[in-house]
């Protein structure tokens, strides 16, 4: 019996950029090759500004990654691209390019994993070139409900944002009218009430997208699922366990300067009792720096960064960029994975990948990272965005006698890849053979007017 197929869509290959909901993609697709029921294909998009080079091939917008001809690259322009409402201006690549793909590779089911530079319109060309399909859509953070980079922060106070609503976006963009912020929910939802099912893969964020207008019944709650550590390690060493990383994106919402900021008060702690500000001998707390992609954050970003770094680099090792092979041999090399960013978060894959290998986690107090790490069970929270408080949690991890290894012991398992796999096939295979969602039967209220406002 022939395989079913699914479509897997997301909006950067990790191979062109690094990327938490990259890794998580490209994983599964690799996962569900080994599957009996389904064959699945990856289309990642390709361009600026992950990626500086054009086209691979004159008259066509797809290339492959590799030999794999299932693994394809989707090239657009940035430029076209209206961040607002999240779609290209030119729509000649959905209705030519796109629609030519879905008739080529017929899937039974397309999984979006994310539309960023692709578009929301690519639901509704699925659905109209391929009416029987069923479409699935992985929620991994808040872009159709905040115009901020979704990351739900006021724009003025980067305290985190409770709600969105036409008139609290307008104070975070008074250049952007409140009618235009209603007509932009309008556009998104209309979209969103193709999709068949949600995918959430925090709690957190399920509630907020039921808040914003989803049906309950058409979002499901599903972590992800993660491939089993790939090196073995002692945990045994000298105390005291004053090791800590950060792993991750260097942007501002992951907050690594909150972290460096932190460890210059402690860093000024043990220098008033030294006496020496210069010392290379061993400090209190001595952090590694994993991350990429600082070269695409704002110059004044990117020199705070450099100016804490250099202050503190008896205090830090900067490793930078990493691949996800190297993640074991970096993890041994830490005690504690420090999570601080000032956003809500979803479901960070560096708490599953710091539970994988046995690390205590120290994050912020809101959201996914709370959800995801137990106070005191399994890590210690920290008010988000306070490096005060954090200086505090951290001072109380390293010097509290048996708290990491009490911490340890109580990191649960992670969700499986396999598990997950799993629970992914079921769903599919029961959506295939439901009735698909049109857009009057949705739940989701929509105009006609929104969809062709753009």
């Amino acid at each position: 019996m022939a395989k079913q197929k699914v479509l897997y869509v997301l909006h950067n290959h990790p191979s062109v950029r690094p990327g938490g909901a990259e890794v998580y993609a490209l994983e599964l697709y690799k996962a569900m090759r080994l599957s009996d029921a389904f064959e699945p294909i990856l289309l990642a998009r390709t361009g600026p500004p992950m990626s500086q080079s054009g086209q691979n091939h004159a008259g066509t917008v797809f290339s492959i990654v590799s030999e794999d001809t299932n693994e394809c690259l989707i090239y657009t322009e940035a430029e076209n691209f209206d961040w607002f409402y999240g779609t290209p201006r030119g729509k000649g690549i959905f209705t030519e390019q796109y629609h030519r793909f879905l008739q080529t590779f017929k899937p039974d089911v397309v999984h979006f994993q994310h539309t960023l530079y692709l578009g929301y319109d690519m639901i509704l060309q699925t659905r109209r070139t391929l009416p029987h399909a069923s479409i699935v859509y992985t929620l991994h953070e808040y872009i159709p409900i905040c115009h901020r980079d979704g990351q739900m922060l006021l724009t003025r106070t980067d305290e985190p944002c409770q709600e969105s609503s036409p008139r609290r976006c307008h104070e975070c963009f008074p250049e952007i009218s409140p009618q235009a912020f209603y007509m932009r929910k309008r556009f998104i939802q209309a979209h969103f009430s193709l999709v068949d099912l949600f995918v959430a893969p925090s709690r957190f964020l399920l509630e907020r997208y039921v808040e914003w207008g989803i049906p309950r019944a058409k979002i499901r709650f599903e972590d992800y699922g993660r491939q089993p550590a790939g090196l073995a390690y002692s945990a045994e060493r000298d105390q005291p366990r004053n090791r800590v990383g950060f792993f991750g994106q260097l942007n501002p919402f992951k907050g690594p300067k909150v972290l460096l900021k932190a460890l210059k008060i402690l860093a000024d702690e043990s220098h008033h009792r030294t006496g020496n500000r210069n010392s290379s001998s061993q400090p209190e707390v001595h952090a590694w720096m994993h991350g990429a992609n600082l070269d695409l954050q704002a110059a004044n970003f990117q020199r705070d960064f450099e100016t804490l770094v250099d202050a503190l680099r008896h205090h830090i090792t900067f490793v930078g960029p990493y691949h996800s092979e190297q993640l074991s041999t970096l993890m041994a090399n830490v005690d504690w994975v420090v999570v601080p960013s000032i956003w809500w978060e979803n479901s960070p894959l560096v708490i599953q990948e710091a539970f994988q290998h046995g690390r205590p986690v120290i994050c912020s107090d809101i959201g996914g990272m709370a959800e995801k790490v137990s106070h005191n069970v399994n890590g210690l929270h920290f008010r988000v965005g306070d490096p005060l408080d954090l200086a505090r949690t951290l001072r109380t991890a390293i010097s509290t006698p048996g708290l990491w290894e009490k911490l340890r012991a109580g990191i649960p398992g992670v969700h499986s890849m396999s598990d997950h796999m799993t629970n992914l096939s079921e769903i599919y295979k029961d959506l295939i053979h439901r009735p698909k969602v049109g857009q009057r039967d949705s739940g989701i209220p929509i105009s006609g007017s929104a969809v062709k406002s753009c």
